[in-house]
């Protein structure tokens, strides 16, 4: 058995996974791993290209785009290594570090994920780190508390990334764009939940994880660069339409009663609020982004996912 398999998926993106898997080739030495692209049928770029300039990665090619998680799943499938790491297209490896994490998971035991440092371009500090939501937490971030009281762990579930962090601690959840954990992990829980199209399905499995007993690292003594947000800023309606989808898809599956219907409360209300702020600030700054944005989150609250997680 290999010791590790990178998992990619990718869509519309040829230069960012060149890059990317450059990256793992020049930084990633002394283990046995194999790399597997998942394209959710790219359509603005030569894929196929990219496939002959990298004949010994394993290649799946999607005739339609089947959402990030369907992706990730369908290499896990076929992964061969001990360990998996689901790799966004959009990062860059910047030292061995998938050679560390593999030597520190074979310090830990039971079901775990971990997520190293990310950095921005500039190699300025990323936000990776997240709670799970709480009604006081919710009512901050859609409240604008979270801006207020960065460094407070009642109204900010982000706090964690205000804080300087030199020792592997346990945290809720892990940004999806570098999960490093055992395929036996990824197979327990049955992968990614295919029901979320795109984001959130890393929250809910961190959310399964640590439900289960099982325990979510953040290892910060190894760093990789995370552009971030490349290709959804093409393409804003789907961004934010998806996050509004899975925002909901994530409090239908796993909170219950009133605290459900006052989490979906609060993010309503957030949406609402957001159509004004970015209007206001439009008008005073002449930024037309930010009338692009009030116009989607005024979309936003016209939608609703139909509830596909009530048995």
């Amino acid at each position: 058995m290999l010791d590790l398999s990178i998992i990619i998926v990718n869509y519309n993106e040829c230069e960012l996974l060149t890059n990317c898997l450059n990256s793992i080739k020049k930084e990633t030495l002394g283990i046995h791993y194999e790399i597997i692209v998942v394209d959710n049928n790219t359509t603005n770029c030569d894929i196929e290209k990219v496939q002959k300039e990298f004949n010994d990665v394993r290649f799946i090619l999607n005739k339609e785009n089947v959402g990030f998680a369907k992706a990730n799943n369908q290499g896990a499938k076929v992964a061969q290594g001990k360990y998996i790491c689901l790799l966004n297209n959009d990062t860059l490896l910047i030292e061995n570090t998938l050679e560390k994490l593999l030597s520190f998971s074979k310090e830990l035991k039971g079901d775990f994920i971990i997520g190293c440092k990310l950095l921005n371009a500039d190699l300025s500090f990323q936000e990776s780190l997240f709670d799970f939501d709480n009604l006081l937490n919710s009512f901050g971030e859609n409240f604008f508390l979270y801006k207020l009281f960065p460094k407070s762990k009642t109204f900010n579930r982000f706090h964690l990334n205000h804080k300087n962090i030199s020792e592997t601690i346990e945290v809720d959840c892990i940004k999806g764009a570098f999960l490093f954990l055992p395929k036996s992990t990824f197979e327990k829980y049955n992968g990614f939940d295919e029901r979320f199209f795109f984001y959130a399905e890393e929250t809910d499995f961190c959310f399964q994880v640590k439900k289960n007993g099982g325990k979510n690292y953040f290892y910060p003594d190894t760093s990789i660069i995370h552009y971030g947000g490349v290709a959804t800023e093409k393409m804003l309606w789907f961004k934010y339409k998806n996050q509004s989808f899975a925002k909901i898809k994530f409090y239908q599956k796993n909170y219950f009663g009133c605290e459900k219907l006052f989490l979906i409360l609060f993010h309503y209300l957030g949406l609402f609020l957001r159509v004004f702020v970015y209007l206001f600030f439009a008008i005073v700054t002449l930024e037309k982004s930010r009338v692009t944005k009030s116009y989607l989150y005024l979309k936003q609250l016209f939608i609703y996912p139909k509830n596909i997680f009530k048995t």
